[in-house]
């Protein structure tokens, strides 16, 4: 079996990040969360990995290289424009040929991994095999409709829709896909769509077996969804030291500390994560945290939240929570009077005051 991971898309969910970066490299307890879909396909067994990318396809085969760092073999699929996910199959047949293949989009976060599934797909008793999953708003996502266990149907978006089972962003299929992105045309918003590859598949008798996703998945298409899978990932990390902690601080709970970062004067209530040469200097840092690295957080309190590589929190009057914060950012507080705020933001962007 292959993977074929996709990696293009605009990100528009996440502006302004997604302006000058990859959303498929946002971290999740300090790893790009592609890293993750990597590792779960060679935990699966499944070596040879296909990476589709668009315009941020230097930063994605920057941050991933060959792929031997994962125990992997990565080729680069450029596709010219996000012209759909069926279209990124359709590109992708001469890498893929005639094997099965996982399809898995790049921002999907499943912490369980997917070697279960994959073991049931290899079985070969299908031609392909979607993963489902329940969410509490089935009207934004593709929805599957059941009868008897089966698989009749799939509703992009429906307003009124037949069950709570989303359609999420990992796939199985076999040569048989390639049928379907040839027959299909593409939809309103000029894309050929995955769900009307399942459809066409299910309409020719295919055999199109669905599986119920087996523990936590999310689209971390929102910053929400992204510290939320921060959340869940450093709830199973182990603790680890490797950085230093002077007498005046206090860790509590499940901490990684990575090499070279230093603790003075502060307190890091796990579970959290503390990077690379960060320092963290008279203040605290509260659970679900992940802190990357060369960052630098002075008289700041801050928890729930990311922080991103080379950033300096310094002199923060309130607690920054529930933060999404990133790469070469700068927050102080301004020495200047009259007090005021005094603000530099890019489109897109959110910011809450006190």
């Amino acid at each position: 079996m292959k993977g074929l991971i996709l990696s293009g898309g605009k990100g528009t969910r996440l502006r302004p990040f997604t302006f000058t970066g990859a959303k498929q490299l946002v971290p999740i307890a300090n790893k790009p969360v592609l890293f993750y879909a990597i590792e779960n396909l060679v935990e699966a067994g499944i070596q040879d990995i296909g990476i589709v990318v668009g315009d941020t396809g230097d930063q994605i085969s920057a941050a991933v290289g060959d792929g031997s760092r994962f125990g992997a073999r990565v080729t680069y699929l450029p596709q010219d424009a996000p012209l759909g996910i069926a279209h990124a199959v359709k590109i992708a047949r001469p890498f893929l040929g005639t094997d099965r293949f996982v399809l898995f989009l790049g921002d999907n976060f499943i912490r369980e991994g997917i070697a279960p599934l994959v073991a049931t797909f290899r079985r070969g008793e299908c031609d392909a095999l979607i993963v489902l999953a329940p969410v509490p708003n089935p009207q934004d996502f593709g929805i599957a409709e059941l009868q008897d266990g089966r698989l009749v149907r799939v509703v992009e978006k429906p307003q009124d829709p037949p069950t709570n089972l989303a359609v999420t962003g990992i796939y199985m299929f076999d040569e048989h896909v390639f049928e379907a992105v040839e027959s299909i045309r593409p939809s309103a918003r000029g894309e050929l769509e995955i769900t009307d590859t399942i459809q066409y598949l299910i309409d020719q008798g295919r055999s199109v077996l669905p599986q119920r996703v087996q523990g936590s998945w999310i689209d971390t298409g929102k910053m929400e969804d992204i510290l939320e899978a921060n959340r869940l990932v450093l709830e199973m990390l182990p603790a680890r030291s490797e950085g230093y902690v002077d007498d005046d601080s206090r860790l509590i709970g499940t901490v990684v500390l990575e090499e070279g970062c230093r603790i003075e004067n502060s307190v890091v209530r796990g579970p959290a994560i503390i990077g690379r040469d960060t320092r963290i200097v008279n203040s605290y840092v509260g659970p679900f945290s992940s802190i990357d690295h060369h960052c630098v957080i002075e008289n700041c309190e801050i928890e729930h939240s990311i922080v991103l590589e080379c950033s300096t929190l310094r002199d923060v009057s309130y607690r920054i929570e529930e933060s999404l914060i990133g790469r070469y950012v700068e927050i102080s507080r301004s020495p200047l009077k009259p007090k005021g705020y005094k603000l530099m933001i890019g489109d897109h962007s959110k910011v809450g005051m006190v």
